[in-house]
């Protein structure tokens, strides 16, 4: 006996967050094109590697919106899911991109130490202001719905990576501007590469989490283990496995070997009911995406191996 999935799952405000990444997405563009100009006249690395963070950015806000419009799609009858795990690829894509372009800045940053170009200052630092009020208007679009899912939290992520690239380069450019030392420009540059990598590597490696289908933080195996022995007439459980679909959709599947009195005495149905409810107090799984195989003590299981 076997509770089935239902398909009724739906992401809540996703109208709401397509509309925040577009308006985020829209200034993000906006900035980008002022940087890119700028960085040429000005010859500032800091600002180069900020027009290159504002693109990857674009492109992680561009990856981000795809993917919560086909997120809002429902499941059919070959994507019984939908498209739910679209906000983890969409979530490793831009962290991914975004690691590159911190490795680059980085380099670079080297480089430029050992031979520093000209940088014009003040241009430098009028771009910075602009990007950082640009990021901040952005962030505060993004704020709301950045909990949703790990999509939103990987864009709202870049959004701030971009406004920490825009104080190092108003930093950067002060300096220059004040003393002339236009090795500032490549330690911003760097700078932003530092904040860069850690955020990148924290969302891919969650995201590489969820696709491996790994155990969701804060869900102790043994601990769930546990619960369901407890119940009454369950004697053991085996092929006990719980894994994220999405961020916020975990699922569990388990074979829970009973008394054989509980079938004659037919009380399965009740204790199906209190396994489910079980995991839905204790761990935050719901009841639709809960799956238990009850079975008697002499059932064959017929498998190569039983999970622990």
């Amino acid at each position: 006996m076997s509770a089935g999935h239902g398909h009724g799952h739906h992401h809540d405000h996703s109208t709401t967050n397509r509309t925040r990444l577009a308006i985020a997405f829209g200034l993000t563009v906006a900035v980008l094109i002022v940087e890119v100009i700028m960085a040429f006249v000005t010859g500032s690395l800091a600002l180069l590697v900020d027009a290159a963070h504002m693109l990857t950015d674009a492109t992680g806000l561009a990856i981000a919106l795809f993917a919560a419009s086909l997120m809002a799609r429902p499941p059919t009858s070959k994507r019984t899911w939908g498209f739910a795990r679209m906000e983890v690829l969409a979530a490793g894509a831009q962290a991914t991109i975004l690691l590159a372009v911190g490795i680059f800045a980085f380099i670079e940053g080297i480089r430029r130490l050992i031979s520093p170009p000209e940088v014009q200052g003040v241009g430098m630092l009028v771009i910075g202001i602009v990007g950082l009020l640009a990021n901040v208007i952005a962030l505060m679009v993004l704020a709301g719905g950045r909990s949703a899912n790990l999509n939103m939290r990987a864009a709202f992520l870049e959004v701030v990576n971009d406004a920490l690239g825009s104080v190092a380069v108003i930093i950067g450019a002060i300096v220059i501007t004040l003393t002339g030392w236009t090795r500032a420009d490549a330690i911003a540059g760097m700078l932003i590469a530092a904040l860069i990598a850690p955020r990148a590597v924290m969302i891919l490696r969650e995201a590489s989490s969820v696709l491996m289908e790994t155990v969701p933080t804060g869900i102790d195996l043994h601990e769930v283990r546990a619960h369901l022995e407890s119940k009454p007439h369950v004697r053991s459980v085996h092929d006990l496995h719980i894994s994220r679909i999405s961020t916020g959709l975990p699922v569990l599947t388990a074979h829970v070997v009973v008394e054989e009195a509980c079938f004659t005495a037919g009380c399965t149905p009740q204790l199906l009911q209190d396994l489910q409810t079980c995991v839905a107090e204790h761990f935050d799984i719901s009841i639709a995406h809960s799956t238990f195989q009850i079975e008697p003590p002499h059932h064959h299981h017929g498998e190569f191996q039983l999970h622990d």
